[in-house]
């Protein structure tokens, strides 16, 4: 007869090991220094800080925190300056702000990542809470962060992606029959409007929410029972609270206008910006939609289940939100991870995982912080980095009183520098008042001296390899007053010739000051 021995007591350290080194705290760490190492924007060896928006983000908010005043007037161009205009972003541009005043250009590096991570963890809590397996939802989470990297940046948009992601856990929390939650909604929508115009999307959910579950529906995979009438109530009353909710901001209900204005009359806008442009399938971002579009239709092909109206309204709107314009890529993570996660464990029959090794967890977790630690840019990297993207002598250089017709791209970073622009990257206002028609008429050779003369321009700043740029260089009455190479063009310095029109006689404009030179193409 064999004698049974008696397990041997766990130490309190190695309790605490457990307790603290699970697997949710491993595959956190993993996603968090995912976007260090494979995030465009993020890897210092790539291009750090060149988003064109955080700059004048970052001047609307010094703005706000040194005057003490929210901006009702467009405050940094000479084109439309003076104009009535609000700040949608203006919550959502504060935590980049700050950060800039503790840590400079860091600060800035810091906050992205933080927002990145967030909304990662978000996804991965939210997968795991709808899975109950802790692998699929770290797989979800990790193709959704090829999808968010199309969007990724110092931007507004990721910190008001935390609040759709919120919301989304608040009625998801109702689904498992948390109904007190449900409250939370409209002060997250009062804290909304103030971040970003996607607000807008958050609400048509919540709407939506409450149409798709207003009617039984029982027939081959979908089956859906109706709310009863108690629910419906009070979720309508919810829905009240938060369309009231959406007019509490300093700008009222013009801030609350401000994303159907851009959907409604910001076409050129929409026209001719990247972003806003419909996904290409043969990109790597449209490569990994189309893998996660294909892996949720296999998994439910493997092992079906049965899905409510609502959760097959917000699949198809999410990808053809990103198929119509690629930025949704983002939109589309948000809304679909939790449920792919719920696909790849019943699709693949993933038996339970709560077995752990903590001693490997804490050993995953601390690689992670190494590389988190040797990744992370010193601010002399960063700024060094930034010469390459924007002729920074060359905006340096140029005078408060210039008209300076720029290039939209080097726009925020003009304003930042407190140097009046022509146009920068916002659009809104610049549409609303014809400039952005007139740029892109002056940029691309329609009437560009007219334009040029309308708004009295004496300097511009373009990209030798522009239009505009190679028509100056053969008119008369235009020289090249300098030139500045960065890592991916040559930016040049136009000046019209004292009292000459815009087609007067002057020298060769072929022969300009010399190139400056970034410090990483010498």
């Amino acid at each position: 007869m064999e004698l049974q021995t008696a397990p041997v007591a766990a130490s309190p350290f190695q309790r605490l090991l457990a307790r603290v080194f699970t697997r949710h705290l491993m595959n956190i760490a993993i996603l968090m220094v995912l976007p260090m190492i494979f995030s465009v924007s993020l890897n210092p060896l790539y291009r750090s800080l060149e988003d064109p928006d955080i700059w004048w983000h970052l001047a609307d908010a010094r703005q706000l925190v040194t005057t003490h005043h929210f901006i009702h007037t467009e405050p940094n161009s000479f084109t439309v300056g003076g104009k009535p205009w609000v700040n949608p972003e203006w919550l959502a541009e504060l935590p980049y702000w700050f950060g800039y005043e503790a840590l400079q250009n860091r600060g800035i590096y810091l906050v992205e990542w933080l927002v990145i991570g967030a909304n990662l963890i978000f996804m991965y809590w939210r997968a795991y809470k709808r899975s109950g397996h802790a692998g699929a939802a770290w797989w979800a989470g990790a193709l959704a962060f090829t999808l968010i990297s199309v969007n990724a940046g110092p931007r507004t948009i990721g910190i008001a992606y935390l609040a759709m992601g919120l919301e989304l856990a608040i009625l998801e929390a109702y689904d498992r029959r948390n109904k007190r939650w449900l409250w939370l909604l409209p002060p997250l929508f009062c804290i909304w409007v103030n971040l970003h115009g996607s607000w807008l999307i958050g609400l048509a959910l919540f709407v939506l929410y409450i149409l798709c579950g207003s009617f039984e529906f029982k027939r081959g995979v979908v089956e859906q029972d109706a709310l009863q009438a108690s629910e419906r109530n009070r979720l309508l009353i919810i829905l009240g609270l938060c369309l009231v909710a959406v007019l509490i901001n300093p700008y009222g209900w013009r801030l609350a206008w401000n994303p159907i204005d851009m959907m409604a009359n910001q076409k050129l806008n929409i026209a001719n910006v990247s972003e806003w442009k419909p996904l290409n399938l043969s990109s790597m971002a449209g490569i990994f939609a189309f893998g996660a579009m294909c892996l949720m239709a296999v998994t439910n092909a493997f092992k079906g289940r049965k899905w409510r109206v609502y959760e097959l309204a917000i699949v198809f709107f999410a990808w053809y939100a990103a198929l119509d314009h690629m930025r949704f890529l983002f939109l589309a993570a948000v809304l679909t991870t939790p449920l792919l996660a719920a696909d790849i464990r019943r699709g693949f029959d993933l038996e339970s995982d709560e077995k752990t090794i903590p001693a490997a967890n804490a050993f995953m977790v601390a690689a992670a912080l190494v590389v988190m630690w040797l990744i992370f840019p010193t601010e002399a990297k960063i700024t060094k980095k930034l010469n390459t993207f924007f002729p920074m002598k060359t905006i340096a250089s140029l005078q408060p009183q210039w008209h300076t017709f720029n290039a939209d791209y080097v726009g925020g970073m003009m304003t930042f520098q407190s140097k009046p622009v022509f146009i920068d990257s916002r659009f809104d206002i610049f549409e609303h008042e014809g400039v952005l028609g007139d740029y892109l008429k002056g940029m691309y050779l329609v009437s560009s001296f007219e334009v040029l003369d309308k708004y009295h321009v004496d300097h511009l700043l373009l990209t030798d390899t522009m239009p505009l740029s190679y028509l100056l260089k053969h008119s008369p009455g235009w020289t090249i007053v300098k030139r500045e190479r960065t890592r991916e063009d040559l930016y040049v310095l136009f000046a019209r010739t004292p009292g000459a029109a815009a087609g007067a006689v002057a020298p060769d404009a072929t022969d300009g000051g010399p190139i400056i030179k970034d410090e990483e193409s010498k």
